[in-house]
């Protein structure tokens, strides 16, 4: 009996990727003029077309092979049949971008890294997760090649300049107003490093609408990544919400009448009501509310520290 595909229709896809598409559009051939004609790119696809595209199963039994028992024959058969893959991404940048065969050199290291942090029991298949690795290879060699944005030298300053530009996307579709303020506290950052990077993108010299290539048609705003968020991060992400919503109703059992009434009104509510509207309605002080509110932060910061050994600091609504 064959198992029925149920491939989310969301995730990449890439059984039916024919080359011949995607090479329509040919460079100048400037080996044309030569004794004996030899196009590079064209010997690459040539060669890479001899590798079939794997099915679900394959995938998942090599990645696991490469994972479980460090097979390293399994991780070449899992680069050599996605190679196809970082020709069609490198595909999108090649207007702005004279040498197909660099950035497809550049993906093809993404894609060997891709296979090392592969992670084959998260669910997700391996070219959706793949592909994020591919363009992050591309668009650091594209933003080294043109020396046209400088991001910063540090960790910290690379990742904000990759995620500013989709938080405040963000932002913006959530109906609140742009700021450095809200961008850093949403990235975990000072709010002094976004100020110094709006700024550096909004200069002159380091716009992201500049221009970019020979025929001026795309910017550096196309090598940005796009708002699709990582498959393996939005799973890990959901699991844990799944997870801390469990453990928050497992805390709420253990508490007293007063204590569960202060907990959902105060530290769950959306709109908490003030310590005078609870202090009112169960006839008690604004201080003693206050300090009931405390004990119970302090016996929530406890529990989920004990329980996630990961919980960040709690703070909630004075």
């Amino acid at each position: 009996m064959v198992e029925e595909d149920k491939t989310p229709q969301n995730e990449l896809s890439f059984a039916e990727f024919d080359l011949p598409k995607i090479v329509d559009e040919e460079e100048p051939d400037s080996s044309r003029k030569a004794l004996v004609p030899f196009d590079p790119l064209q010997r690459y696809l040539a060669e890479i077309r001899r590798f079939a595209v794997l099915s679900r199963e394959d995938e998942h039994k090599l990645a696991v092979e490469y994972k479980e028992f460090g097979n390293i024959e399994a991780a070449y058969k899992l680069v050599t049949a996605n190679l196809r893959l970082v020709v069609m991404i490198a595909r999108e940048y090649q207007k702005s971008f004279k040498t197909l065969l660099d950035l497809v050199q550049e993906g093809n290291m993404g894609l060997m890294e891709a296979v090392k942090n592969f992670d084959p029991y998260r669910g997700v298949r391996f070219p959706s997760y793949a592909v994020w690795w591919i363009r992050a290879y591309m668009i650091r060699y594209i933003m080294n090649d043109w020396r046209m944005v400088k991001i910063g030298t540090t960790q910290a300053q690379r990742k904000l300049f990759f995620n500013l530009q989709k938080e405040k996307t963000r932002i913006e579709a959530e109906g609140l107003t742009v700021g450095p303020k809200l961008i850093a506290e949403r990235l975990n950052v000072k709010e002094d490093e976004v100020i110094e990077m709006e700024q550096r993108l909004a200069s002159r010299d380091l716009s992201v609408d500049m221009p970019v290539g020979d025929e001026g048609e795309s910017t550096l705003l196309h090598f940005l990544p796009d708002n699709k968020q990582n498959p393996e991060e939005e799973y890990a992400e959901n699991q844990y919400q799944q997870m801390l919503r469990e453990k928050m109703e497992q805390f709420a059992k253990g508490l007293k009448d007063k204590e569960l009434m202060i907990y959902r009104e105060r530290l769950l509510n959306e709109d908490p009501r003030t310590l005078r509207e609870i202090g009112d309605k169960y006839g008690i002080s604004r201080e003693r509310v206050r300090q009931i509110e405390e004990r119970v932060k302090k016996k929530l910061k406890t529990y989920l520290s004990k329980e996630l050994k990961g919980a960040t600091d709690i703070s909630g609504a004075s």
